[in-house]
């Protein structure tokens, strides 16, 4: 299941949480609940919406799904459900194993036993009617039966046959497979190329979910275009802002604490992502405050169909937008440079504008702390590397040459709307105005652009951290006193202070230790941004 395929169930009515403080907190379960009665509406709604006008098989009103909270019907047993379908489903097919979990029924591989799909391998989607215990319930489903059937032949959705009823479920048989890795990369690659763009000219969209994008026609190769800018703002560099604006399913847990960048966009795509990749939310709960409580406090589960067949790259891409840290949470443009996305043809790679944030704290530094981020240059992963090396040629268009002050400022140039020449360069261009006196090298940039925060959140983070010190030991290690060391750190010259600093120094030669290695590290990175009770 996925963004074009999965069921148009009715959804609550899109809320922007305006100026709106989050509910009282309480501890969750450390996992999201996946499997409810119940379950949250279906984030292709929009898209079968527009698909089935587009195929003019309904009337332009006729497609929209009313809005509104469900509510529990007391009188479910007096409820109708019968569909009026067919009830030879059990002389049709046979139902294989089950491929899929649902929070309102479950998918199985199916063969058919007869007839023009004979031996054909196919998806047969099984609603249970005593999950029907509503009557709204019982119109998504004949709702998405009639939509099914409005929108086989489109090439971004998978092929309904038939649908079927006995006394205890609703069959509903579509062609084998699912929503494929290859497609959720094409929608995503597309979404994280429109974000990038906007991020470069300082616009945060803060409600990216899947009804603000559509596709532009009805062919295989269609473009998804971003349709609603209605809460989008405009932001400088290294500012926070603090309305809680968006969806509640999309919203990111810094929006919640008032104190947020264009991060947030990123978690936004990681929950579509998520969405396309398993066909379920990774934040849900019947109510606005428990799905603060779970954006804030759960972790998404990737144990449950299909995440176990899913590519580790997969999993690693939706991990790294869905970090609930803001400050190690990759940016549009480093996931366009992500294993699992670099190599799509639809892929445009785009300045980043997270680069200036590292460079101006690295230009600021002292000699001791560049040696030491050198060092930790040395021993960055391969896809690290791609992502740095691409930013560098960005802003360099000749290798040899190096970055200067002019460079920067022609590839922004370059990539500029008017609204950003006017006023945005300069925002960039100011810190740096020492590059308009040298020149910064390919080595150079790796060691200033790179991010420790991000780095130290990886798997094998402790042996790339001693081997970096060991460089550091070789290259850049000098003695060091404790004065000095608090300078560096930025602390205050007290008695307190030094006592802490004493493990950070050896007694034998002056020099740092590893510990101190890694506390200047850490200084070198801009704070995440502070965070509200």
């Amino acid at each position: 299941m996925g963004i074009f395929s999965s069921k148009p169930l009715p959804k609550p009515k899109p809320n922007p949480y305006a100026r709106r403080d989050p509910p009282e907190l309480s501890e969750p379960p450390p996992e999201t609940p996946r499997r409810r009665p119940n379950p949250p509406p279906s984030p292709a709604k929009h898209l079968m919406a527009a698909l089935l006008r587009r195929h003019a098989s309904m009337k332009p009103n006729a497609a929209e799904i009313p809005e509104g909270e469900e509510k529990e019907d007391e009188a479910a047993v007096g409820l109708n459900k019968s569909f009026g379908l067919s009830k030879k489903f059990a002389s049709k097919f046979e139902i294989g194993e089950v491929v899929g979990r649902g929070h309102f029924g479950y998918t199985c591989s199916a063969i058919a036993k007869k007839g023009d799909l004979k031996a054909h391998k196919l998806a047969v989607k099984i609603i249970p009617k005593s999950k029907m215990t509503t009557a709204v319930a019982i119109e998504d489903v004949r709702r998405e039966v009639k939509i099914l059937r409005a929108l086989t032949g489109h090439p971004n959705v998978a092929r309904f046959h038939d649908a079927f009823e006995d006394s205890e479920n609703v069959y509903i048989v579509m062609e084998g497979g699912k929503f494929t890795e290859d497609h959720a990369r094409t929608i995503i690659v597309q979404i994280l190329n429109i974000v990038a763009f906007c991020h470069l000219q300082g616009v945060i969209h803060r409600d990216i979910k899947p009804e603000n994008f559509l596709f532009s026609s009805k062919e295989e190769d269609s473009q998804i275009k971003a349709i609603d800018f209605g809460l989008s703002d405009v932001i400088r560099p290294d500012q926070q802002l603090n309305e809680i604006v968006g969806s509640a399913y999309y919203v990111a847990p810094e929006v919640l604490r008032r104190s947020y960048g264009t991060e947030a966009d990123i978690w936004s795509i990681g929950v579509i992502a998520y969405i396309l990749l398993c066909g379920s939310r990774p934040f849900w709960a019947r109510t606005e405050s428990g799905i603060f409580r779970a954006v804030l406090k759960a972790s998404p589960g990737f144990n449950d169909d299909p995440w176990p067949s899913s590519s580790s790259e997969s999993k690693d891409f939706v991990r790294c937008l869905l970090c609930k840290d803001p400050g190690r949470r990759i940016s549009a443009a480093q996931a366009l440079c992500h294993p699992w996305l670099r190599d799509h043809e639809k892929v445009k790679l785009q300045l980043d504008v997270h680069v200036f944030r590292p460079m101006r704290a690295y230009m600021r530094s002292s000699p001791l702390r560049r040696a030491a981020l050198r060092a930790l240059s040395k021993v960055l992963r391969a896809d690290e590397l791609y992502y740095l090396e691409k930013q560098f040629g960005l802003l360099s268009p000749d290798a040899n040459a190096g970055i200067t002050l002019e460079t920067i400022k022609m590839a922004l140039m370059k990539s500029a709307t008017d609204a950003m020449k006017e006023s945005r360069i300069l925002d960039f261009l100011e810190p740096l105005n020492t590059l308009g006196y040298r020149k910064m090298h390919r080595d150079e940039f790796c060691a200033a652009a790179l991010s420790v925060h991000q780095m130290e959140i990886v798997d094998g983070w402790e042996e790339r951290a001693r081997s970096a010190y060991a460089i550091f030991e070789r290259d850049g290690n000098r003695a060091i006193l404790i004065q000095e060391l608090a300078s560096e750190l930025g602390l205050s010259p007290t008695v307190p202070i030094h006592a802490v600093l004493q493990e950070h120094i050896r007694h034998s030669d002056g020099k740092l230790t590893l510990q101190g290695f890694l506390r200047l590290l850490h200084t070198l990175q801009p704070c995440s941004p502070a965070k509200t009770p």
